[in-house]
């Protein structure tokens, strides 16, 4: 049963709720790796359905095109104050709908249709939005891209800075979506002050990491940081965009009017909620339990011979090349899938195969942290991985059902935020 309950939803649409109550059941029987996925509490739940979904707020708190502002002004500035405090920065918009659309108002507030634009390169575990081709941000800039090495898996800061000097990018992102190991923010700082730059730091898969003190902060390092506010942070499915006080008027024009209308302020009240719920002293052991548990199961799968990027992880994600187990990553996470192990095929750098079909799946950890699995669960979870790959290259689904069962029968012992079995 949901939690908070949605009788009204039940009544109104049975349809839908039904479908809603098997998403839950889903994610209540599943071992959730997904890295970019967790559990959000009640309260965030509850905030995030409440009767502020029903209100426009055009315009910042104190400037707005709409009246009956009076308590939605007071509700978007403490979201803001919170992020302010946790992350120790001078200005926050928690504004954005969403972490692309961050990205493209950082965009927006320092660069002009056709500036040069430096990110990690999408097969090499950047994101679209930091200058890849299909992304309107390798359209209407120009991108200047960096790798990892191909003999450790990590960026090469003297091949960053090599290329910053040589191409002059008017923005260097650090971060992406698909790194395992600490991002050395004081070294892109450097690297972008000798280029003339503006750094911007994308912390949307470390965010809760670093709220907890379990990864280093780039505050004092990057001159804009972006964020998801879900993730590692716990928080509802939107973003935030955090400064200096000298880039805070060019960070708000572009977030509005330059991007987006009114937000959703039923977002904005959960995403103050989960600044909250991070800022206590409970999150930092959860933030450390995450890391914890990623290199236990890291060194759990080493074990079993896999191969890691990186060889291993400094925070929640590992990322796994298939290729010496003889299967590509799309038909082993479809089939994990099946037997409860919920994570996504992904490319592995200098892939050979083709981005629908990699060689590679991305797994963290954040999720089933929050339903209370520790290290001592990861090499269970590593044998289960290895059972599936291996019936799956053989197309025995008797293993995929077994599996699926055991890990049902393992996961009604740790309880789900946002739902129970008891009716």
């Amino acid at each position: 049963m949901h939690e908070p309950s949605v009788p009204h939803l039940h009544a109104e649409d049975p349809e839908l709720a039904g479908l809603v109550e098997d998403e839950a059941r889903r994610q209540y029987e599943k071992l959730r790796l997904i890295a970019s996925e967790n559990y959000v509490s009640p309260a965030v739940l509850e905030a995030a359905g409440t009767v502020l979904t029903n209100k426009y707020s055009e315009g910042y708190a104190g400037r707005r095109y709409y009246e009956g502002q009076q308590f939605v002004d007071p509700i978007e500035t403490l979201a803001a104050d919170r992020a302010k405090e946790l992350f120790g920065v001078e200005h926050a918009n928690v504004q954005p709908y969403s972490g692309s659309p961050a990205n493209l108002a950082v965009y927006m507030a320092f660069l002009e249709p056709g500036d040069p634009v430096m990110g990690l390169s999408l097969p090499m575990g950047g994101h679209l939005t930091h200058g890849w081709s299909v992304s309107a941000t390798g359209k209407w800039f120009r991108p200047v891209r960096y790798e990892v090495r191909a003999d450790t898996g990590r960026v090469d800061l003297d091949q960053v800075r090599d290329l910053a000097l040589k191409e002059r990018p008017k923005l260097i992102w650090c971060g992406g979506t698909a790194i395992p190991r600490t991002i050395d923010f004081p070294a892109f700082a450097e690297i972008a002050r000798e280029a003339g730059a503006v750094l911007a730091a994308d912390i949307a898969h470390i965010a809760g990491l670093i709220a907890g003190g379990a990864h280093p902060s780039p505050v004092g390092h990057a001159d804009v940081i972006t964020t998801t506010t879900h993730k590692t942070l716990r928080g509802p499915r939107g973003a935030m965009i955090m400064s200096t006080a000298e880039h805070a008027k060019a960070v708000d024009k572009a977030v509005f009017p330059g991007l987006q209308g009114g937000p959703h302020n039923h977002t904005t009240a959960a995403i103050a909620v989960a600044l909250k719920e991070a800022s206590q002293p409970g999150f930092a052991v959860y933030a450390r339990q995450v890391v914890a548990n990623a290199k236990a199961l890291a060194a759990a799968l080493l074990d079993r011979g896999y191969d890691l990027t990186s060889g291993g992880t400094d925070n929640h994600l590992i990322l796994i090349d298939l290729t010496n187990k003889g299967i590509g990553g799309k038909p082993a996470a479809q089939a994990l899938d099946r037997a409860g192990i919920e994570l996504n095929y992904n490319a592995v750098p200098f892939d050979p195969r083709k981005p629908f079909d990699p060689s590679g799946l991305r797994v963290g950890t954040a999720a089933i942290t929050t339903r209370g699995l520790g290290e001592e669960r990861m090499p269970q979870v590593a044998a289960w991985m290895d059972e599936v790959v291996q019936a799956a290259s053989k197309q025995d689904e008797s293993v995929v059902e077994r599996v699926a069962g055991q890990i049902r029968e393992l996961l009604a012992s740790y309880p789900m935020p946002g739902w129970t079995s008891a009716p």
